[in-house]
């Protein structure tokens, strides 16, 4: 059995020996109070002051999709915000006529959507197929058209080489391959995340078995379709709740909703619900009071919420994930594309805290930065082109990603005797690490006592 002693971190402003043991935190003491002394052939780490915090969950990521966008081009803001910039980028990957060129992250800041035609003629002479930041639209040059639908499943395109909502189609077509999460998962590992729930609404039972096996040795729940209920897992998977993807244009009827809620409560899961607009949310939050709701239902983003919404998201005692670097990474996109009146309930976080709804942060990578110490800091200074009412602190932003693995109700995991020693160990004291978020490193990261990454 694994056995570590770490000598003289900060634990809740306190100098500690802890002791971790068989995927547990064994003991706790303070240096001045009966100090623990490292045992016989016992591996030590030496924290030297430095805060020893519970090991970081990002509540909302898509782990098929962020690995394979490690191999595409960004093609978004503030990176690439003019059409002259985005030509630059595609055309510094002209060195290969045969091979796809994937990109992502992709926005038209005040403009008019790219198309086939503006690929043809301002891009490499490469199948290209370029993936708005949404994730619902896929735009492809002609060389991409007839690439992927040489094979035998064609996907329907439309003339000016624009695929929306058919991911699904794309990824078939494309061989409907998993990509290997390996880089990714070192990645969250020096992030000091010790745990994932994979939201991809389509997960299916091949998809889960990828999925818990492909993500160690990271804590994981895997939310998506109906027929994943029941699935036994490996140590530290779970089944998460139904995915619920609706968007403006597709909305179901109510009582359609209020049925699909109904039938997960009937299996024994919760639902999560995408809802980026005020009409997604409005129609989820009746749907959800129909069906009645339980505590582990939750709404996905909740990138615009209205006062009513919020209290009626209180008076059911659902959670909320949310992702607050979206606030500051889109900030001249809000800016331009979000009417002025609405720009203050953007991405809300201390109107959600200060009506005791339970909320979590993730990344939504890949369509956003994997980063939750960035996502921090964003949290704590939203962009001064917005209301600053709903910053929070650093110790709210942190309790963000230290929800339970299992979803964002329920008491923050701590450091305490006898939890699961997922744990993240950083490369400083938490006084220091608080007044600069972004500049956050971590030194070591813990899952089950096991020290999986270790800074060089």
């Amino acid at each position: 059995m694994t056995s570590i002693f770490i000598r003289q971190a900060e634990i809740d402003g306190k100098i500690c020996d802890v002791r971790l043991h068989d995927s547990r935190i064994e003991a706790i003491s303070g240096s001045l109070d009966s100090p623990l002394e490292p045992r016989n052939n016992e591996t030590v780490i030496e924290a030297k002051g430095n805060a020893l915090l519970p090991g970081l969950h990002d509540h909302h990521i898509h782990l098929a999709a962020m690995a394979a966008s490690l191999n595409s081009v960004f093609c978004g803001p503030p990176e690439i915000s003019t059409r002259q910039e985005l030509a630059e980028q595609l055309n510094r990957y002209s060195n290969d006529e045969t091979e796809w060129l994937r990109g992502t992250g992709y926005y038209p800041v005040g403009g008019e959507m790219i198309d086939r035609h503006w690929l043809d003629q301002n891009g490499p002479a490469r199948p290209i197929r370029i993936q708005h930041r949404s994730g619902r639209l896929w735009i492809f040059n002609s060389a991409g058209i007839e690439k992927i639908n040489h094979g035998d499943k064609p996907v329907s395109i439309s003339d000016n080489g624009h695929v929306y909502d058919d991911d699904n189609a794309v990824h078939q077509s494309l061989g409907g391959g998993w990509p290997d999460l390996a880089p990714l998962i070192e990645r969250l590992l020096a992030f000091g995340i010790t745990g994932v729930t994979d939201v991809t609404p389509r997960n299916d039972p091949p998809a889960f078995r990828y999925l818990e096996n492909a993500s160690r040795p990271l804590k994981i729940t895997i939310m998506g379709r109906p027929d994943i209920t029941g699935l036994s897992g490996r140590k530290g998977s779970s089944v998460g709740p139904v995915k619920l993807h609706y968007h403006d244009h597709d909305l179901p009827p109510l009582s359609a909703l209020t049925a699909e809620i109904s039938r997960a409560h009937a299996q024994g899961r919760a639902v999560a619900s995408h809802c980026v607009t005020l009409g997604e949310l409005m129609l989820t939050l009746a749907a959800l009071e129909e069906a009645g709701a339980w505590p582990e239902d939750r709404i996905e983003h909740a990138a615009l919420a209205s006062d009513a919404a919020i209290d009626w998201i209180a008076r059911l005692g659902i959670g909320v994930a949310t992702q607050p670097h979206f606030i500051k990474a889109r900030a001249d996109a809000y800016k331009h594309d979000v009417a002025e009146q609405e720009q203050a309930e953007l991405w809300r976080l201390a109107s959600f805290i200060n009506q005791g709804i339970a909320i979590g942060g993730g990344s939504d990578a890949p369509f956003g930065s994997l980063d939750p110490w960035a996502a921090m800091d964003a949290a704590t200074a939203r962009p001064d082109i917005f209301p600053q009412l709903e910053n929070i602190s650093p110790e709210q932003a942190l309790a963000l990603y230290t929800k339970p693995a299992k979803g964002v109700t329920g008491s923050n995991r701590r450091v305490t005797t006898g939890a699961m020693a997922d744990l993240c160990l950083l490369a400083t004291d938490w006084k220091t690490a608080r007044q600069n978020l972004a500049s956050v490193r971590v030194a070591v990261t813990f899952i089950d006592g096991v020290a999986v990454y270790q800074a060089s």
